[in-house]
């Protein structure tokens, strides 16, 4: 029986590769998930609908090219007025004009596998939304809730809940479509669809930040979307899973996957040691 003697260099670039590969972030915050639904009825394959559902996608994403938010209304030749569908996309102020067309390119995939075959449908990634349907949306106040997340409570930490309300009131007496604001640690940011007047998106953040604050109460973070804006805050370093904080959970797994690795490579480097121990004992009692 005879041992082969092992190289840790040998072993060194499959593990490298390993961790290269565990450790590379799958998706970056702007395409974290929020929410998504979709309409109860359905629609049959082949028909004149399903063309025109195909082709809203579309427009939608290629639209995304050049602009931060578009709303269409599509018939195709064939249609009648059942068929006509209707949709809009809006991505997050502050995104680049290439990231706003991956959201919506990778909303868009989302919806096809959760919304498939459905009459509409509707998906919020961190980045970006993207809904269609079959009745008109377009320009309609929506102010009903999809979507509310609270942290932990801060307890009665007067000065952070100071820097929160200051937050929000900023927020609530901006004038434009995207708002930001912080004070302190804590960060907010509030945007309503488009379709909306700025009268209406005035109206609707007014409700978001309203129930965020009645709602959240003390929490640490706090996310309110409503059908058409949503409103958000945090402290930095503590938010939900789909916000500001994902880039330092992505940190953190890469830490702990790093330390489990070097773990590894550790104890294979002590086996590796133990074995060729054992094989140079091998080889000397042989030579007796």
């Amino acid at each position: 029986m005879s041992v082969h003697s092992l190289s840790l260099s040998s072993l060194l670039p499959l593990f490298l590769v390993t961790i290269s590969t565990l450790t590379r972030p799958s998706t970056s915050a702007i395409d974290s998930f929020v929410y998504g639904g979709c309409t109860q009825p359905k629609y049959s394959p082949g028909t004149p609908y399903e063309s025109n559902v195909n082709s809203i996608l579309t427009s939608l994403v290629n639209s995304a090219s050049f602009a931060n938010f578009n709303n269409f209304k599509i018939s195709v030749p064939g249609s009648t007025a059942s068929d006509i569908v209707y949709g809009l996309f809006q991505c997050r102020g502050d995104v680049s004009s290439s990231d706003c067309r991956d959201c919506v390119s990778h909303a868009v995939s989302q919806l096809g596998v959760l919304c498939v075959n459905s009459a509409g449908g509707a998906l919020q990634l961190d980045g970006c939304f993207v809904k269609y349907e079959n009745t008109s949306f377009l320009g309609v106040e929506d102010k009903t809730v999809v979507m509310k997340k609270c942290g932990p409570s801060i307890g009665f930490d007067s000065d952070a809940l100071t820097r929160r309300d200051a937050v929000m009131g900023y927020l609530a007496a901006g004038g434009q479509y995207f708002r930001v604001g912080s004070s302190g640690n804590v960060q907010g940011v509030a945007q309503c669809v488009q379709d909306l007047s700025l009268s209406e998106c005035q109206d609707c953040v007014n409700e978001a930040i309203g129930r965020l604050k009645s709602d959240c109460g003390s929490a640490a973070w706090g996310d309110m979307f409503l059908g058409k804006c949503y409103a958000r805050y945090s402290e930095r370093g503590s938010h939900s899973q789909s916000g500001s904080n994902s880039n330092n959970n992505n940190d953190d797994e890469i830490e702990k996957t790093l330390a489990i690795f070097i773990g590894l490579i550790a104890g294979v480097a002590v086996l590796i040691v133990f074995l060729s121990l054992i094989s140079k004992a091998l080889e000397k009692k042989g030579g007796k």
